[in-house]
């Protein structure tokens, strides 16, 4: 037995939402502006699509809230999410490449990156299986569907490429794996068969190794592999404390590629300083906080596990994304969550926190409520 609680969400997480996606629209428009210009002769043109993704995204949100039985755990709507999300990879495979990529599915003028929605379906399957199979996690025969699954997804988000978010899908699948109590010794097993698949790929694609030298030695080709790298932390560096204020960021004029996506938190840092980056690291840790604690209150074991599941990778992309601006790891294409520009990943994300803020109405009968 459980006990909903209409509007009952949590509103701390909420608001950190809605925080976030002010800064995102603020900063995507000043990181777009004059690309936007150049390109489509008006600055709002990426603004405007953010706006909608925004938009979108909040209705869902709302619309999610609204509806009383968790559909998220119906085991029809997750095999059928799943399965739809594995057509749309296959089919982003043979569409028109975008940037020598097959990310995209392409429709009516409309783009869509199925590996998003491969992050919350794969997330609710895991947390369903593990939770119908929680008393057999200790045999091996048990894990092998999951797994299947999983290098199914890898292998089909490898070959668009795009290797950073193959290796996320991965990390969250072996977390949700350790949280549902699936013995260390078979984790020894699931990590050799990863380096193995990781190490093929990374090798197969010189590009990669680039990206990888150009962390260890930036100075080696900095008008290559390492040009990014170089550009990201000039544009942090020179923003100071308190940044040369917004919409002044001279990177942003056409010398650090991707600013309006990837490296958004560059131009964060360069017009609003150590400050604004203090603050948007803030918040993300104030959504890890909050999706935990959700987790730890939810009424059943796969409330529990979504709940994990994707405030978890919320804040490794975040770190992720953050890590690779400040030079820390190789370009892998991760947005940052939020506030980086792409409909996608806005309209995902918030399809996640909506789960998320609808397990925080159900409590357990039993539960005291705090």
């Amino acid at each position: 037995m459980e006990i909903f609680r209409p509007f009952g969400f949590d509103k701390p997480l909420f608001l950190t939402m809605l925080a976030l996606i002010l800064i995102g629209l603020i900063m995507v428009f000043s990181s777009s502006g004059i690309m936007s210009s150049d390109r489509y002769d008006q600055p709002f043109h990426f603004f405007i699509h953010q706006i909608i993704g925004a938009g979108l995204g909040l209705i869902l949100v709302v619309g999610i809230l609204w509806v009383r039985k968790p559909f998220y755990q119906n085991a029809n709507i997750i095999y059928a999410l799943l399965l739809l999300t594995l057509f749309l990879l296959a089919l982003s495979l043979i569409m028109p490449a975008v940037g020598k990529t097959n990310r995209w599915i392409l429709f009516m003028g409309l783009r869509f990156q199925p590996s998003e929605l491969a992050k919350i379906s794969l997330i609710l399957f895991f947390a369903y299986y593990l939770d119908r199979k929680k008393d057999k996690l200790d045999e091996p025969r048990t894990l092998i569907f999951p797994l299947a699954i999983l290098f199914l997804f890898l292998l089909l988000i490898i070959k668009e490429p795009d290797y950073g978010t193959a290796m996320l899908l991965f990390l969250i699948a072996a977390i949700m794996l350790f949280l549902a109590g699936v013995r260390l010794k078979y984790f020894l097993a699931l990590g050799i068969a990863s380096i193995g698949f990781f190490a093929f790929y990374l090798f197969q694609a010189s590009y990669r190794m680039d990206r990888v030298r150009a962390i260890l030695s930036p100075t080696d080709d900095p008008q290559g592999a390492s040009f990014q790298i170089i550009q990201s932390k000039l544009a942090v560096g020179s923003g100071g404390l308190f940044g040369v204020n917004i919409g002044q960021s001279s990177q942003k004029l056409f010398f650090l590629p991707c600013a309006h996506t990837d490296y958004i938190y560059a131009i964060v840092g360069e017009e609003l300083g150590l400050l604004g980056t203090m603050v948007i690291l803030l918040l993300f840790l104030v959504i890890l906080w909050r999706g935990l604690l959700i987790s730890w209150k939810a009424p059943n074991l796969f409330s529990q596990m979504a709940a994990a599941g994707i405030t978890l990778a919320l804040f490794l992309q975040a770190m992720l994304n953050i890590s690779i601006v400040l030079g820390l790891g190789p370009p892998t294409g991760f947005p940052l969550p939020l506030i980086s520009y792409g409909r996608s990943s806005l309209i995902t994300t918030l399809f996640g926190i909506g789960i998320l803020l609808h397990i925080s109405q159900r409590k357990g009968s039993s539960r005291r409520k705090k």
